[in-house]
C-alpha cells in the first residue's frame, strides 16, 4: 500500500470511528458495526476518495470468530443434540427462502441489464457473497449485480433486524455465557496465538470465510475442553466489527447505484420481504420448539452471520444458539448451492 491509500485509509477509518461514537452517544444498537457502515457507505457515494483494507477486515473476523467461540461450552453442547431439529428446520427454510427471492430477482429483472439466470440465482444464495460471485463467473453471470445483491441484502439485515430487536425490547439475560467473564492478559496471549494460527491454516487451506471459521473452530474446541482462558476484550471486538463495516461500505459505489436502480430496488423488496417472511417462520419454530422466538428470528434471519451473531452478543440472546443456526446454514449454503443450481438448469432444460 502506497502513502496516498495509507492516508485515505487512516482517514476513512477515522471517520468510520465518529460514526461509531455518534451511534454509541445515540444508544443504537451494534454502533461500532452500524456507525461505520453508514459513514463509510455515504462517503463512498458521495465520491470522497475512501479506503478499505482486506487484511484489517480479515482480522476483525478473527477477532469477532474467537469471541463467538468461547461461547461454545460444555455445558451448551450437552444440549446441542435437542436442537437438531431447529437446526435442520432453519436450514431447509433458509435454501427455500434463496429458491422464492431467486425467482423474484428473475420475473423483476429479465431482459434487463444483461441478466442471466445464473446472475439471479446465485445474487439469491443466502450467504457466501464472495464465493457466489466466483460461481456466476465461472457460469457466465454478471459479477457486479451478485456482489451488490449480496451486499445491499447484509447492510438492510444489519440496519432492519437490530433497530427492530431494540424497538421490541428483546433484550435478554443470556443463559449461555462465555467460558471466562474477566481479561487475562496471561491468558489472552496463547488463546489469540491459538485462534490465529487456526485463521492462518483455514486460508491457507482455501476455506470460504476462513480467518473467522478457523479462529471460530479453535475457540470452539478449546471452550468445549474448559480451557478459558481469558475473556475477549470488547475493544478488540469493536475494531474488528468497524474493519468489517468499511469494507462492506465501500462498495457502494455511486456509478453502480445509477447504473441499475430498478436491480437495486428489487434486491431491496426482496429482502425487507424475506425478513418479514423469516420472521413469522421463527416465531412458528418458537412456539414448537421452546427456544426463545428473538434468537430464532436472529439464527434464521437471511443476513450474514458475522453480524447476527453480534447482534446476539449485543442483547444477549442466545449466542451460541444464532452462531450454530446460521454457521450450519452458511455451510449448507456453501455445500449444496452448486448441486442446487445444476439441478435448477436441468429442470429448465427439461421445460424448454
Amino acid at each position: 500500500m502506497n502513502l496516498r491509500d495509507a492516508v485515505r485509509l487512516a482517514g476513512t477509518i477515522a471517520v468510520a470511528a465518529l460514526g461509531a461514537k455518534a451511534c454509541v452517544a445515540f444508544g443504537t444498537p451494534l454502533p461500532w458495526f452500524i456507525g461505520p457502515l453508514l459513514v463509510s457507505a455515504a462517503c463512498t457515494l458521495a465520491g470522497l476518495p475512501t479506503r478499505a483494507s482486506p487484511r484489517l477486515r480479515n482480522a476483525g473476523l478473527w477477532a469477532i470468530g474467537t469471541a463467538l467461540g468461547m461461547y461454545f461450552t460444555p455445558a451448551f453442547l450437552r444440549e446441542m443434540p435437542a436442537l437438531l431439529p431447529v437446526i435442520g428446520a432453519a436450514v431447509v427454510w433458509a435454501l427455500l427462502c434463496g429458491y422464492g427471492y431467486y425467482h423474484w430477482l428473475w420475473r423483476l429483472n429479465r431482459g434487463r441489464h444483461g441478466l442471466t439466470r445464473e446472475t439471479a440465482f446465485f445474487s439469491s444464495a443466502i450467504g457466501g457473497a464472495s464465493e457466489m460471485a466466483l460461481l456466476a463467473d465461472e457460469r457466465g453471470g454478471r459479477v457486479d449485480l451478485v456482489a451488490s445483491a449480496h451486499a445491499l441484502r447484509v447492510m438492510l439485515v444489519v440496519l432492519v433486524i437490530p433497530f427492530a430487536m431494540q424497538w421490541a425490547g428483546a433484550h435478554g439475560s443470556d443463559i449461555y455465557v462465555a467460558g471466562a467473564t474477566q481479561v487475562r492478559w496471561e491468558g489472552l496471549l496463547p488463546l489469540a496465538l491459538c485462534t490465529a494460527a487456526g485463521g492462518a491454516l483455514a486460508w491457507r487451506l482455501g476455506v470460504p470465510n476462513a480467518w473467522m471459521l478457523g479462529a471460530l473452530a479453535v475457540s470452539v474446541a478449546l471452550a468445549a475442553s474448559g480451557w478459558s482462558p481469558s475473556a475477549f476484550p470488547p475493544a478488540l471486538s469493536n475494531a474488528g466489527q468497524l474493519a468489517i463495516a468499511i469494507l462492506l461500505g465501500t462498495r457502494f459505489q455511486a456509478d453502480f447505484v445509477r447504473a441499475a436502480p430498478r436491480w437495486l430496488l428489487s434486491v431491496t423488496t426482496g429482502t425487507l420481504s424475506m425478513i418479514a417472511a423469516t420472521a413469522a417462520f421463527a416465531a412458528g419454530l418458537a412456539a414448537a420448539s421452546g427456544v426463545p422466538a428473538a434468537t430464532l428470528v436472529l439464527g434464521t434471519c437471511p443476513g450474514g452471520m458475522t453480524e447476527m451473531s453480534l447482534t446476539a452478543k449485543v442483547l444477549q440472546l442466545g449466542v451460541p444458539v444464532v452462531t450454530a443456526l446460521q454457521l450450519l446454514r452458511y455451510l449448507a449454503v456453501m455445500l449444496l448451492t452448486r448441486r442446487l443450481w445444476d439441478w435448477e438448469s436441468r429442470r429448465l432444460q427439461r421445460s424448454g
